[in-house]
């Protein structure tokens, strides 16, 4: 853990405090965990499936927001997955966009 941060505080040393904070959370109700149950099951009787469905999502967001840009040029993201004994499963996402891409003004968000 102590690890983690001291990589979070480098990255903000060479590009700056981040821009974007997004928390990603799972959704039980999902098209792809609900095709794979059986019978009677309901998601919390399958955990596996609901962290392996969540985390091919998560990579999916990522990937759009990294290659495809949505929010505009990455230089650097940082995330942490929590799992919590109730509750669904949570990402926090901190995203540091180079100068061109920043949100300045309330007409940037639009764009």
């Amino acid at each position: 853990m102590q690890q983690n941060y001291q990589d979070a505080m480098a990255m903000v040393r060479k590009f700056g405090k981040p821009n974007l904070f997004l928390t990603f959370t799972c959704n039980p109700s999902w098209s792809e965990i609900l095709n794979s149950m059986e019978g009677v099951q309901r998601p919390e009787d399958r955990p596996d499936i609901i962290v392996r469905v969540f985390n091919m999502k998560l990579k999916e967001l990522l990937e759009d927001i990294c290659k495809h840009e949505i929010f505009g040029t990455v230089l650097v993201y940082i995330y942490v997955i929590e799992f919590q004994k109730r509750g669904l499963h949570h990402a926090h996402i901190l995203l540091t966009l180079d100068s061109e891409s920043k949100i300045r003004t309330k007409d940037d968000i639009d764009k």
